[in-house]
């Protein structure tokens, strides 16, 4: 972690953000040795041309190679071997059908461009080698959508993301504006250091004022200051946000989320209130984007009951970037109601791959058996993102799918799925999704190496080990060994609790796995945390609620299905499950529950 400022000529201590202070000891994917300092895993791909990293699992060891280890002409514009043989050629003309022999990334769309530079400017994952410039970004890269710890509700940056999912909920991009257009990629600098780079296209007169900025200080003046915030990452790299967003701290005010104006402004008075109020004292009333997507995105991300009517509204709004509806439709994935299949389900034809991917995803069981034969239509997408996403899902119901040719048709999208996984068969989180896809097509003995492999190459993730145990419960394995994963996973959870204290999910694995050991009443408490910090989570409240009629906490277990009721007041189960406890309370001489929701 010891690293080289190339700016400051100075050696400086890369500090993580959430691990400022403590010591980092072998064995964290951290620590020098680790996991997160791997050149092969984080770094090369983006930072060196044409590398093959040639993982081999079995010895755990790379035999890595590379055209060039930095970043050569070859990573932008594609193999130079035709570019070299064309300029080579006696003739004094390039070639009138091959051109200069390179990606074309200068035509009348941003867009081969922008996904040239998307790779190595976005936070994504690979889901097929070999990309080379020219060819489409989704056929190779699923990119991270706007959730959160990645970014705020409002799309704001918030961990590394690198500006292309910023970007995608810009109106720039939205008006076809290009990398280029503000950076020369050869010399690496801006092409204007001051606000000329903005008054490129928009009018000086109107937007490089005090009409307009309202300050005079030479900072807070500049376009960039306002609307492209910059978060510094690896302690000396601040990285500007963007989306080019208009400040909004009305936003703030509504949903907690970050405004540059209170970046400056930090007196007492100065709240995000105040400032909301002084640009409706410049500006008027009236807010660009109202409604925001945020609000949607904060709702659907909290399982609020109004989220599937607010993802309705953001949707029908095709001004709303592709980006912005597929992580809304993504969100609905928290519901699982026949509102949010339907929202899904009318999204599987929508002109966005990302959308469309996003919809496949977040489709229920229930609705995944009864659309299986459209969903098989999408493993024939165009973009590989869909066909991948269709085949995972379909996965669950391969003996569904009836006919000869559509069974074909599954069976190799499910071949370039379990390809894609096994691009970073150097992580566990690869085969933690093998070992997903191997139970659903009912081959336990390979999921169960899958998962022990996860353990074996990164031992502190977590879930792995409660996934090994109910795979070797199921097939008859050793108790013992058995309980010995869950007592270690119980260790792992209470550790994510400790460094996720917002998080409801290690509170809510915790409480399973000691239930399954026998630790029932402390059990409740860990899935009464969960609750708390998630209190729109059916899940959790379903758990706590079978949980307390198993320990005959006939209250407690009756405001759980109140809360379950809340969120879905039509499930008929609910009720069905509060008369079930009322007898179990009747016929134990408690105190009966409350009436019936």
């Amino acid at each position: 972690r010891v690293s080289w400022d190339t700016e400051n000529n100075e050696w400086f201590y890369v500090t993580p953000m959430d691990v400022t202070d403590e010591r980092i000891e072998p064995g964290d994917p951290l620590h020098w040795t680790g996991m997160g300092q791997n050149w092969n895993t984080m770094c090369a791909d983006c930072h060196s041309t044409d590398v093959h990293k040639n993982y081999d699992l079995d010895s755990d060891t790379y035999h890595t190679t590379y055209a060039e280890i930095d970043v050569s002409c070859e990573t932008c514009h594609g193999p130079g071997s035709q570019h070299v043989e064309i300029a080579s050629s006696p003739s004094p003309f390039w070639d009138g059908y091959r051109g200069h022999g390179l990606a074309k990334l200068k035509g009348p769309s941003s867009q081969p461009q922008i996904q040239a530079c998307a790779p190595c400017h976005s936070r994504r994952s690979t889901i097929h080698p070999e990309f080379t410039p020219g060819k489409e970004y989704l056929d190779h890269y699923e990119p991270a959508l706007i959730h959160a710890g990645l970014y705020h509700a409002d799309g704001q940056i918030l961990d590394e993301v690198y500006v292309y999912g910023s970007f995608l909920q810009s109106k720039m991009h939205a008006q076809g504006v290009r990398c280029t257009d503000c950076h020369d990629p050869h010399s690496l600098q801006l092409k204007f250091s001051d606000n000329r780079l903005c008054t490129q296209c928009h009018e000086p007169k109107k937007y490089d004022g005090a009409s307009h900025h309202h300050h005079t200080d030479p900072v807070a003046t500049q376009c960039v200051t306002c609307h492209m915030p910059a978060r510094t990452y690896m302690n000396i790299d601040p990285r500007r946000d963007h989306s080019f967003r208009v400040p909004r701290p009305d936003l703030s005010v509504q949903l907690g989320t970050p405004n540059v104006c209170n970046d400056c402004h930090t007196q007492p008075t100065e709240t995000p209130a105040w400032a909301a109020g002084q640009i409706r004292q410049w500006y008027g009333d009236q807010r660009p984007n109202d409604p925001h997507y945020a609000v949607a995105l904060h709702a659907a991300h909290r399982g609020e009951a109004a989220g599937p009517d607010l993802v309705r509204q953001l949707l029908q709004r095709r001004t709303t970037p592709d980006i912005i509806r597929a992580t809304a439709v993504d969100l609905l994935d928290n519901y699982g109601n026949a509102v949010a299949d339907q929202l899904c389900r009318q999204e599987f034809t929508d002109p966005s791959p990302l959308v469309r991917a996003a919809a496949v995803r977040s489709i229920s069981a229930a609705a995944l058996e009864r659309w299986a034969a459209t969903v098989v239509e999408l493993l024939e997408d165009p973009v590989r993102l869909v066909r991948l996403a269709a085949a995972r899902r379909l996965a669950a119901v391969a003996p569904q799918v009836a006919d000869t040719e559509s069974q074909e048709i599954l069976k190799s999208a499910l071949q370039e799925y379990r390809a894609a996984l096994q691009i970073m068969n150097d992580r566990g989180g690869a085969h933690i999704n093998l070992a997903t896809l191997s139970q659903l097509l009912g081959d336990v003995p390979q999921a169960q190496q899958s998962l022990e492999t996860a353990i074996r190459l990164e031992p502190y993730l977590s879930g792995v080990r409660g996934e090994l145990a109910s795979l070797m419960e199921r097939s008859g394995g050793d108790p013992g060994k058995i309980r010995e994963l869950r007592e270690a996973e119980v260790q792992l959870m209470e550790r994510d609790s400790r460094l996720l204290p917002g998080s409801s999910a290690p509170h809510y694995r915790r409480g399973m796995l000691l239930y399954l050991l026998g630790r029932p009443e402390e059990a409740v408490d860990a899935l009464e945390q969960a609750c708390q910090l998630a209190p729109n989570a059916f899940d959790n409240w379903m758990a706590l609620a079978l949980l307390c009629e198993q320990t005959q906490r006939w209250q407690q277990a009756a405001q759980a299905l109140q809360a379950m009721h809340r969120l879905r007041p039509e499930d008929p189960a609910i009720g069905a499950l509060f008369r079930r406890i009322r007898q179990a309370a009747a016929a134990s001489r408690k105190p009966p529950a409350p009436p019936d929701p």
